[in-house]
C-alpha cells in the first residue's frame, strides 16, 4: 500500500505485480520501468522484476485502513492477466467485498478475460471497473466492459495516442483522459481531448482530465479550457461508511 500521486485516486494496493504488453498503450509502461527500479533497490516484492506474481501476503492490508479511501488496485499489474489464477482474483474481490467503506478502482486492458470471468465475481457497489482505451483499435474493450456486472464502469483514455470519435458512452460512468509522458512521449492533440469531453457532456458522463503529458508533464500541467476537470462518479453514494 502506498500514497499515490495519481490525480484520480488516493492510494495504491498491489496484491499482484508484473504484466506483459498487449497493445500500443503498453509501449512505454510506467509500471515496468518502476518495477525495474524497485528491483534494483532490493525491494523483495519486486525481486522478479516485471514478471507476473501474486502476493497473498498483501490481501490483509485494506482491513487495516481506519478511514474511507479511494484505492487504485494493481497500479503495477493487471488483475485480469491470463497468468493470474481465477482463484486469486476471487480472493482479491472478497477483500474488496469485505471493505465497503473504501472505493476500489480496478483497471484492465484484458477486457476479454474480464468478461469471461465476471459472473464468477461478486460486484459490490464499491468496486469501480475500468478498461484502458488508448486508440480506436481497442474500443471493443468498452462493449465487453458494459456487459459485466460492475456497478460503476469507467474508461481510462491514457495514454491517448489517437482520436476516439463516436464513443458509445451509454452505461459508462466516468472517463479519464491523459497524454503520455516520459522521454519519448507520443503526442496527444487537443482536438482529441475536446472531442471526448463533448461526448461525455452528451451522455452525462463524468470527465476527468489528468494531464497533457509530454517530456515535462509537470510544466505542461492539466489545464483544459482555462480550468481543471476533476469530475468523478458520486463517491458519497457508493460508500457505506
Amino acid at each position: 500500500m502506498a500514497q499515490s500521486s495519481i490525480e484520480w485516486t488516493e492510494m495504491t494496493w498491489n496484491p499482484t505485480t508484473g504484466c506483459t504488453k498487449i497493445s500500443a498503450g503498453c509501449k512505454f509502461c510506467y509500471a515496468e520501468i518502476m518495477s525495474r527500479r524497485l528491483k534494483a533497490m532490493g525491494i523483495e516484492k519486486y525481486k522478479d522484476g516485471f514478471k507476473v506474481r501474486i502476493h497473498p501476503d498483501q490481501l490483509h492490508i485494506p482491513y487495516s485502513w481506519k478511514h474511507s479511501k479511494i484505492v487504485f488496485v494493481n497500479s503495477m499489474s493487471d488483475l485480469f492477466h491470463e497468468d493470474i489464477p481465477l482463484d486469486f482474483i476471487k480472493q482479491v474481490f472478497a477483500v474488496m467485498n469485505d471493505n465497503p467503506q473504501h472505493v476500489f478502482q480496478v483497471l484492465t486492458k484484458r477486457a476479454e478475460r474480464l468478461f469471461a470471468v465476471h459472473k464468477e465475481l461478486k460486484w459490490t457497489h464499491n468496486i469501480w471497473m475500468g478498461v484502458s482505451v488508448e486508440n480506436e483499435k481497442v474500443v471493443d474493450r468498452i462493449a465487453l466492459l458494459k456487459k459485466t456486472r460492475a456497478k460503476v464502469k469507467f474508461l481510462s483514455c491514457e495514454p491517448l495516442i489517437g482520436e476516439l470519435p463516436k464513443l458509445k458512452l451509454n452505461k459508462i460512468d466516468w472517463v479519464i483522459v491523459g497524454g503520455e509522458s516520459g522521454h519519448k512521449p507520443r503526442p496527444m492533440k487537443s482536438d482529441w481531448v475536446l472531442d471526448i469531453q463533448e461526448q461525455c457532456k452528451k451522455f452525462g458522463v463524468a470527465f476527468f482530465f489528468k494531464q497533457w503529458g509530454g517530456r515535462s508533464k509537470k510544466k505542461n500541467g492539466r489545464i483544459l479550457n482555462g480550468r481543471t476537470y476533476d469530475e468523478m462518479p458520486e463517491i458519497e453514494q457508493q460508500l457505506s461508511v
